[in-house]
């Protein structure tokens, strides 16, 4: 069976394509979706000075505000009503998750299959309505401190702003929801990633035109193209990249008849943790940065000198940015796999890794070799993360595109042609069926 959806998979064209009905709507759908969210990054809230707002963007693209505007497609410097993009929901997820360790009763619905998940997704939209209700309120405030901003502060502004932003937060959660059920699938990625890939051209266009004003040599921009054609590539072979411990299930005999004894794999993903580790390590590290931007340089003596030591390119800010995703990497990979669990779950229905007893041995295993592979995945982490920094700090780049910029797009790219191509395998196997009832009926 494997051997043949591998034989369909490999045949997958695009006149398979075209033929596929279903999938052509739900990618028109998804398309269209995506429309009406890059639409929205365009329309700003009442109350603010474009012109005023769109200099202090400038100023402030350095902090963690550039870094969240280049993710929100430039809706956060354009102060839009989907300024917030869907961070806040994926904060949400975050802290469920987090909250699903220590909490006995996230735990138990997590358990619970599918009824458990409806719960917790209803948690996370709350939760989300919390989190973007107070980030707005902050913006809010924000923005009435940065002098002619906003053009007439006070409670209804903040109001009218806390309304807008939530609402267009939420209205994001619900279209990636639709995404995901009407659509192509991973419908929160897919914002991400159309917020992320919509301010490529531009920054292209202005590393274009460095090289046309001699500002910057032809030779450094072929590099930095073939750099990042060459990280692309060693993106997706170790997003591939697996571990698999070989399970073995003895013979079993049911009634008279004894069923032979059958052998899978375990696989462990070289990068478990994902993109959370260069995400939480960027929030920390440019966070200072926006606070003394905010102050406009008249904040205390300390936070000024920390503001400079973490520039882009700074020996401070590498070092510390590459311990923080090692650390992260470690402590978001022990959350989301248990070997614990994995073993008892092997023991329950009587697997075992051979030559490990089960039980505790396995989980002393099982952690022993995800904890190996998680050190090369946080190395991964660290080397794709640091080489657009170098490259920011000091080849003069004119846009932020930072190392989880890129894995987001080259993660999103992967998981929607893994999509695609498991609608046209259902939609062949589906033919398959069709013509082998045709044919017994005929006989």
């Amino acid at each position: 069976m494997a051997s043949a959806a591998e034989q369909l998979a490999a045949n997958i064209n695009f006149s398979a394509l075209a033929k596929a009905e279903d999938l052509k709507k739900r990618i028109w759908f998804t398309l269209g979706a995506l429309v009406i969210y890059r639409l929205g990054t365009y329309i700003p809230i009442p109350g603010v000075d474009t012109l005023e707002l769109a200099r202090f963007a400038a100023q402030n693209s350095t902090g963690i505000l550039g870094w969240v505007n280049g993710l929100a497609g430039g809706a956060l410097g354009r102060m839009a009503i989907f300024a917030l993009n869907i961070m806040p929901y994926i904060s949400a997820s975050i802290i469920i998750q987090l909250l699903t360790t220590v909490s006995p009763h996230l735990e138990q619905l997590k358990k619970e299959g599918e009824s458990g998940r409806k719960k917790i997704n209803q948690y996370t939209r709350y939760g989300t309505v919390l989190i973007a209700a107070l980030q707005s309120y902050g913006i809010a405030v924000g923005l009435e401190g940065q002098g002619s901003i906003v053009l007439d502060p006070g409670l209804f502004f903040r109001a009218s702003t806390v309304i807008t932003l939530t609402g267009g937060t939420v209205f994001l959660m619900w279209l990636g929801e639709q995404i995901t059920a009407r659509g192509i699938g991973n419908g929160t990625s897919l914002i991400i990633f159309a917020g992320i890939v919509a301010g490529l051209p531009s920054g292209m266009a202005a590393l274009l035109e460095l090289g046309r004003t001699g500002q910057m040599s032809t030779f450094l921009i072929l590099a930095i193209f073939i750099i990042a054609l060459a990280v692309v590539a060693f993106i997706v072979f170790v997003e591939r990249a697996q571990r698999r411990l070989l399970i073995q299930y003895p013979k079993r005999q049911v009634g008279m008849k004894v069923t032979q004894g059958d052998s899978s794999h375990l696989p462990l993903k070289l990068n478990t943790s994902g993109v959370i580790p260069p995400i939480f390590a960027s929030s920390l590290l440019l966070l200072p940065i926006t606070v003394a931007n905010f102050t406009q340089g008249q904040g205390p003596d300390w936070l000024n000198r920390i503001t400079a030591l973490l520039g882009h390119g700074q020996p401070l800010f590498l070092v510390l940015y590459a311990l923080l995703i090692l650390f992260f990497a470690f402590f978001y990979t022990s959350i989301m796999f248990n070997p614990k669990d994995t073993a008892d779950n092997l023991k329950k229905y009587g697997g075992f890794i051979p030559g490990i007893r089960p039980g505790e041995r396995t989980a002393e295993y099982i952690d022993y070799v995800l904890t190996r592979i998680t050190v090369l995945g946080g190395l991964y982490l660290v080397l794709v993360c640091l080489l657009p920094e170098f490259l920011i700090g000091y080849a003069a780049m004119p846009f932020y595109f930072g190392g989880t910029s890129l894995l987001i797009v080259v993660s999103v790219t992967m998981d929607t042609v893994a999509q695609v191509q498991g609608h046209l395998l259902a939609q062949q196997y589906e033919g398959l069926v069709k013509k082998a009832k045709l044919r017994g009926a005929r006989r």
